[in-house]
C-alpha cells in the first residue's frame, strides 16, 4: 500500500478511526465516527484553508471566554473576508461591522461594507472620523507648520484603531484585525491603527490568497462579497488617489 491513501479523518473536526496493519504490511482503515465511511473527504486546497480559518476563530474565541468580534469593515477586500470567516465561525448575531469613513473615502467603499453586512446578517454601524481627523490633526499641527503626509495618513488609521478598542471594551468583544501577509510582509500597514486586535485571521495569508479565498466563500456562502470589492483596485483611502500596488 506504499504511496496510497487508505483512509482519511474528517478536516479541522473530531473523528475516530481504526487502523489494522496485518504481518504482510497490509493496511485497513475503517472510520468509525462521525460516519461510517472508508473514502476520502476530497476538499480543495482553499476548501481546507477556508475550514482551518473557520476553526481557528472560533477555538481562539472559546479559548479566551469572549463570544463577540468587532471588525473595521472598509469595503475593501480584506475585511469582507475576514467578516465571512467570522460569521461562519461565531454566528452573525455576535458579529459587528463598522464602517468609518474619512472624506477621503468613496461612496462605493460604504456602500460596498453596507451591502456585505446586509448579505450576512451582522450588526453594522456607521462612525465617520472626518470630524476626529480635522479636530486632532489641527491640534497636532499648531507651531509646527503642519504635519507630514505620513503622519496624516496614519493618524486616519489610529484614529479607527481607537473606535475599534473602545467599542470592543463596552461590548465586552474582541477585535478582528484585517490585515494580509503581503501587508504585513512589507510594512504597508500602521502601529497602533490597523494592526490592533486579538487576533489577525489572515495575517499569513497572501494577498493573491485573499482574492481565491474570497471567490471560494462566494460559491459556498451565496456570494456574500459584494463583486465590485473583488474587481476595483484596493486602496487605503487614506489620501486622494491611492491604491495599494503604488
Amino acid at each position: 500500500c506504499m504511496g496510497q491513501v487508505k483512509g482519511q479523518l474528517p478536516i479541522f473536526s473530531n473523528g475516530f478511526a481504526v487502523l489494522d496493519v496485518d504481518n504482510d504490511g497490509g493496511v485497513t482503515w475503517k472510520t468509525l465516527s462521525p460516519t461510517p465511511s472508508d473514502k476520502c473527504e476530497k476538499t480543495s486546497e482553499i476548501g481546507v484553508l477556508s475550514k482551518g480559518l473557520v476553526v481557528g476563530i472560533r477555538e481562539y474565541f472559546a479559548r479566551t471566554k469572549f463570544s463577540k468580534a468587532i471588525i473595521g469593515l472598509s469595503g475593501g477586500i480584506d475585511s469582507s473576508v475576514v467578516a465571512v470567516l467570522a460569521q461562519q465561525a461565531l454566528g452573525a448575531g455576535n458579529v459587528l461591522g463598522i464602517a468609518m469613513p474619512s472624506q477621503y473615502s468613496s461612496p462605493d467603499s460604504l456602500r460596498d461594507a453596507e451591502k456585505l453586512a446586509k448579505n450576512l446578517g451582522i450588526k453594522f454601524e456607521v462612525k465617520p472620523i472626518k470630524f476626529l481627523f480635522s479636530l486632532i490633526s489641527r491640534e497636532l499641527a499648531e507651531r509646527r507648520g503642519g504635519l507630514s503626509e505620513i503622519a496624516l495618513e496614519n493618524l486616519q488609521s489610529r484614529l479607527r484603531g481607537i473606535i475599534l478598542m473602545t467599542l470592543a471594551n463596552n461590548y465586552s468583544a474582541l477585535v478582528l484585525t484585517t490585515g494580509n501577509k503581503s501587508e504585513l510582509a512589507t510594512g504597508y500597514c500602521t502601529l497602533y491603527g490597523d494592526m490592533v486586535g486579538a487576533l489577525a485571521p489572515i495575517g499569513d495569508v497572501l494577498k493573491t490568497r485573499v482574492y481565491e479565498l474570497a471567490r471560494f466563500l462566494n460559491s459556498e456562502f451565496n456570494s456574500p462579497i459584494p463583486e465590485n470589492c473583488l474587481t476595483r483596485p484596493p486602496t487605503a483611502e487614506l489620501k486622494p488617489g491611492q491604491t495599494d500596488q503604488d
